[in-house]
């Protein structure tokens, strides 16, 4: 596009030529500048109009802000019941895990009170009332601090029932070190000679306690750690023969003895299972077996009391009195 301007009728006149982007660019500009003016003015009455409380305008400005606030509201409370539903179904779940710590802290041995104490709701601490999924539907009314406090009372809560299974899993650690302390694995595989109790003596014909039990086996014969411990001496004894001792810890200690080899030396720690020597026949023997002893605070016990699946009836036999 062209355009021809002309001064006067002897001047040449001037042409300014319009491209299409030209053209484009040039409407923009006078166009942006009217808009501005003019959303500045329509700004300008309506805020006057809605001020002063003209007749139409403030009307339909009142009832634009009633519908954003409306809409405000109704995303808010669907929010809120999501929220509140949220919260129920937590709730919901501390309940069963309650129940769980109560059944797995009594296998635990820990003791009702020791829950209680840890439980306790702590002084200064905010509660609320029990959200169910029942209720949730109608949790609309609830405010944002309502569910805020609610979910701070939850988070005090699985700290608490946290503090619980850490207990209960430290004691049921303990329990587990108990149990491989203690001397229930048979030290050879086989049948029990002689038993705990007055026999016999081998050698003098007398009535005598035989303080332990004894595996009748052959020369070479593994023998197994009853219990995890450490070696409390490993030496030659005048009657014991060539002597084990494990200390199990809490005044427990197993002896093992007339072997024929040890494989273990003082202050070694052995568990449960481990070979820590063999059979033999050294000490005051009269054949090839394991004399085992069990004792507690320094005296010997019945160790068919800790051995498992030990039956003195059936495993008995009487091959002999071995010492």
């Amino acid at each position: 596009m062209q355009i021809l301007i002309t001064t006067s009728v002897a001047s040449k006149p001037r042409i300014v030529q319009f491209t299409p982007w030209t053209l484009l660019v040039t409407l923009l500009a006078l166009a942006i500048p009217v808009m501005m003016a003019s959303l500045a003015v329509y700004h300008a009455v309506v805020l006057k109009a809605a001020h002063e409380h003209w007749p139409i305008i403030s009307e339909a400005v009142r009832y634009v802000e009633r519908q954003e606030l409306a809409q405000r509201d109704r995303y808010m409370r669907e929010n809120l019941d999501a929220m509140a539903e949220k919260v129920g179904e937590l709730q919901a779940k501390l309940m069963r895990l309650e129940a769980v710590s109560e059944r797995v802290g009594g296998m635990a041995g820990i003791k009702p009170d020791e829950l209680k104490k840890i439980e306790s709701e702590p002084k200064g601490a905010s509660g609320g009332p029990l959200v169910t999924l029942q209720d949730a539907p109608r949790a609309s009314a609830r405010t944002l601090e309502d569910l805020n406090a609610q979910m701070e009372a939850l988070q005090g809560l699985s700290d608490r029932h946290t503090d619980v299974f850490t207990l209960i899993e430290s004691r049921l650690f303990e329990k587990r070190l108990e149990a491989l302390m203690v001397p229930s694995s048979a030290p050879v595989e086989g049948p029990i000679g002689s038993g705990f109790g007055f026999r016999t003596d081998p050698f003098t014909h007398r009535p005598a306690l035989h303080t332990g039990l004894d595996f009748p086996s052959d020369v070479g014969t593994p023998i197994l750690a009853a219990a995890g411990g450490v070696v409390l001496s490993a030496g030659a004894h005048p009657q014991y023969g060539q002597l084990v001792e494990l200390d199990h810890g809490n005044g427990l200690v197993t002896r093992y003895a007339h072997t024929s080899r040890m494989l273990v030396k003082q202050g070694d720690l052995v568990k449960r299972g481990q070979k820590i020597a063999e059979v033999g026949n050294t000490g005051r023997s009269t054949g090839p077996h394991l004399h085992f002893e069990v004792l507690v605070e320094g005296i010997q016990q019945n160790p068919t009391k800790f051995l498992k699946g030990l039956n003195m009836a059936s495993q008995r036999s009487n091959i002999g009195a071995l010492e």
